[in-house]
């Protein structure tokens, strides 16, 4: 679990294709220690899995599922990533839930850098639903509150701190970016889903809830 709150920027080194898979070797020196084997570091977005770490670099395997759904089967060597140590007991919850689970991806479509700094994206289809205005959105890793949400994109706008310490003040048109959108949101629509397919007539009630998993 992640709050989307970045706490390092590295440097990819390596991306070698084993198989359907891939080794992902990012120099991270500015990311907290300890690293263990198997730990979980979220990645540009992505829950990875270390399977070896030094004081300097961390090396990951990456699954076909994420290289097929993410833009990290397109990293290579210099690229920038951000990357969040997942959370431990007592630390703090600046962001907000992030499971590291990315759902697709977005393409830039605007950026504004004059006064404040705004960037719009196009995600991909299926996507728009579970985002809101005002509500959470994950993009490469970093929590961000959506400023206004259209039919098929979205925009944020993003303080200094954020341009610093991450990955997006680099972002270009036509870049694209991996997406996580509000677990909460997301669930609550889900449910809505079901609930009018089913089609039974039957109020939406407490129980209803609870038998939907809440």
């Amino acid at each position: 679990m992640f709050t989307g709150i970045v706490q390092a920027v590295g440097v990819v080194r390596s991306m070698q294709r084993s198989g359907a898979g891939a080794r992902l070797l990012v120099d991270a020196p500015n990311l907290r220690r300890p690293v263990l084997e198997g730990a979980s570091v979220c990645v540009s977005g992505a829950c990875l899995t270390v399977v070896r770490s030094d004081p300097t670099r961390i090396e990951f395997d990456v699954v076909p599922e994420t290289l097929n759904r993410s833009t990290l089967g397109a990293l290579a060597v210099g690229d920038r990533v951000n990357l969040e140590a997942s959370l431990r007991p007592g630390d703090g919850l600046d962001g907000h839930v992030v499971q590291g689970h990315v759902d697709g991806t977005a393409r830039v479509d605007r950026v504004r850098t004059a006064g404040e700094w705004v960037a719009s994206f196009r995600p991909d289809d299926g996507l728009m639903p579970y985002i809101i205005p005002k509500g959470a959105v994950t993009v490469d890793g970093v929590s961000l509150t959506v400023a206004r949400a259209e039919r098929h994109a979205f925009s944020i706008a993003l303080i200094p701190t954020t341009l610093r310490q991450t990955t997006l003040a680099s972002l270009n048109v036509g870049d694209r970016v991996n997406v996580e959108t509000d677990v909460l949101v997301r669930t609550i629509v889900t449910t809505l889903e079901r609930w009018k397919e089913n089609g039974s007539g039957e109020p939406l009630t407490v129980d209803m809830l609870r038998a939907n998993g809440w």
